[in-house]
């Protein structure tokens, strides 16, 4: 994927759920993977010529696990001009040393998510945009289906009245595959994640099911993400489909 072809995937997502208003603060969460690295280009990039002025800045919730190399992406932010926050915290020590956790992933993205909205608010942003792109909005709906018997996948878009802070995900309609695409093209400064529980979590299970079910059955994938933004799913923002 092109930088071009990057923007106009995020702006189409952007525009059809009304994801960005007139001088909104956007808080970009980094993680360090591909994912939120490509997001973070596409923002920069849009912030140039999208028609509602926004700004953008970064922000890392650094869970205390050793290995994890930050500042090529430091560098980066540098680069771009976007200021570059990390949250120090030892949620990683808490889950798997104290707590022994023996399915960390939830209380984990618990604590990390209450020490990321914490940071934003302090920053002053009114928006923070998460980079899950279409695969994970499958997979997504695939684990609620599985492991709680529903028909649920996260919105676009959705306010948090108790943060009083908005949620948004530019890059909706993305391809992993084009991410990945992207991620080699412009040698983005991935850093890998240290967790012990990367890769041997439930979503790695489905993340491999479903690319099995698209093998058997082409295209699949596809008509399952079509499923989910006709399906008025309860909480999801009236969609505006924009043809251009």
């Amino acid at each position: 994927m092109k930088m071009q072809q990057l923007y106009s995937v995020t702006r189409k997502a952007i525009d059809e759920y009304q994801m960005i208003e007139e001088g909104d603060k956007i808080a970009v969460g980094i993680s360090g993977g591909k994912d939120s690295l490509t997001l973070l280009y596409a923002l920069h990039g849009l912030m140039r010529f999208y028609p509602k002025h926004f700004t953008i800045q970064a922000i890392t919730v650094d869970l205390g696990f050793e290995n994890l190399n930050l500042e090529p992406i430091k560098a980066l932010c540098q680069e771009l001009q976007v200021p570059y926050t990390i949250v120090e915290t030892q949620i990683g020590k808490i889950v798997f040393e104290e707590r022994k956790e023996s399915n960390p992933c939830s209380l984990c993205a618990k604590m990390r998510k209450g020490a990321l909205n914490e940071a934003i608010k302090k920053s002053g942003c009114n928006k923070v945009a998460y980079a899950h792109h279409k695969d994970d909005v499958v997979e997504t709906m695939l684990m609620s289906l599985i492991y709680e018997g529903r028909f649920h996948s996260f919105s676009p878009k959705t306010y948090l009245d108790r943060m009083d802070l908005t949620v948004i995900r530019p890059l909706l309609y993305a391809e992993e595959a084009d991410v990945i695409g992207f991620q080699h093209k412009y040698q983005l400064p991935v850093a890998k994640s240290p967790c012990p529980a990367d890769g041997h979590t439930k979503r790695q299970y489905t993340k491999e099911l479903l690319q099995q079910l698209n093998r058997e059955n082409p295209g699949v994938k596809e008509r399952m993400f079509s499923a989910i933004i006709n399906g008025n799913l309860e909480g999801w923002p009236q969609r505006i489909p924009h043809f251009r």
